[in-house]
């Protein structure tokens, strides 16, 4: 059997795509796909489902993760590790970082943990994932693929009211001050833009510290001993915008009733009119074979850094300022409780 390849959000619009690309095209992976809630009482849940009965021989386990929850995400963690050092399941080769969380409905919403929830969801819990379960890769690597989008770069939204920017107290991109003025939609479209400028920021920080030889002081500094192995120059990581999905559930959750009507009686219609305004406006099920062809390196392989669909692009202006990604990889160590004795890294 090939290697294991772990999905969250599983259940997404497009994650139910990438799934069935890749029981397909690679049943010989073994895929373990989260998702918030595996009782038959939801219905997402059960077309991911539908969708792996069609492959009774595939492998494959649906499995509860609350990202909300970051003792869950530990745990959850804790024990893949267990299960690849014991053979239970093959070595990982690629984490898709796919479920997020946004709200643009009502007021912010802070988690048990006392971070933000859709900061926390985005970016920190998939955080404590990638950290936690970077020894579990073969020896060869393997592939990281995370999720940004257009609205990290100011302007480029059309629901933005307020630009997107690294604040120079990085506590609060978990613990944001309250809305105001009382505008939830423009402050949870900003939060969501956040999230995605972090995880952008906080990607190409991954891939150097993958990558580069350290000397002990910048291990100590950081907490980590990835560079001790020379195996995690293997991994690279990518962070995708996958496009604006048409058809993505997300328009429907969480979001103004204004926002709703226009996916059912505008996006949705005119899709292919709206392409030619917008070259990214697309479908889930193209997005989804995208994520599958990145996770499994078909597309770009050996590619790190930013792409727009499957082309390898240039991130905003902000996103590429090095002393910035430094900084929010040392406040996310800090943020997702991670050190050498927790990260599954050897000393």
């Amino acid at each position: 059997m090939s290697g294991t390849i772990v999905l969250t959000g599983a259940n997404g619009s497009a994650a139910l795509w990438t799934v069935r690309y890749l029981l397909q095209h690679h049943p010989d992976k073994h895929l373990i796909l989260t998702v918030r809630d595996t009782s038959d009482a939801d219905a997402n849940t059960n077309l991911l489902r539908e969708a792996l009965a069609e492959y009774p021989d595939a492998s494959s386990s649906v499995r509860p993760l609350d990202l909300s929850n970051l003792t869950a995400v530990h745990e959850f963690a804790e024990r893949l590790v267990d299960e690849v050092s014991g053979g239970k399941v093959p070595k990982l080769e690629s984490i898709i970082s796919n479920a997020f969380y946004w709200n643009l409905a009502s007021a912010m919403q802070m988690t048990g943990d006392g971070y933000e929830k859709t900061f926390q969801v985005n970016h920190i819990a998939h955080s404590v994932l990638v950290l936690r379960l970077l020894g579990s890769f073969a020896k060869d690597g393997g592939r990281i693929v995370l999720f940004t989008s257009d609205t990290h770069w100011p302007g480029k939204s059309a629901l933005e009211k307020i630009k997107p920017r690294i604040p120079a107290n990085l506590d609060e991109l978990a613990k944001p001050p309250a809305d105001e003025p009382e505008d939830h939609m423009a402050h949870g479209q900003n939060r969501y833009a956040l999230s995605k400028l972090a995880i952008l920021m906080w990607m190409y920080a991954l891939n150097r510290h993958l990558q580069k030889v350290c000397d002990d002081s910048i291990l100590s500094e950081i907490h980590l001993t990835i560079s001790k192995n020379t195996r995690f120059s293997n991994i690279t990581a990518v962070a995708i915008n996958p496009g604006n999905l048409s058809d993505s559930r997300a328009l429907r959750v969480n979001t103004p009733a204004m926002i709703q009507m226009m996916s059912k009686y505008i996006i949705r219609p005119l899709r292919p009119l709206l392409r030619f305004m917008d070259p990214t406006m697309r479908t889930s099920s193209e997005a989804g074979t995208d994520v599958a062809k990145l996770a499994v390196n078909e597309a770009s392989p050996g590619y790190r850094g930013f792409l727009t669909l499957l082309k390898e692009d240039t991130s905003s202006p902000d996103s590429l300022n090095e002393t910035v990604q430094e900084e929010i990889w040392a406040k996310t160590l800090e943020w997702t409780g991670i050190s050498a004795a927790t990260a599954g890294i050897s000393t």
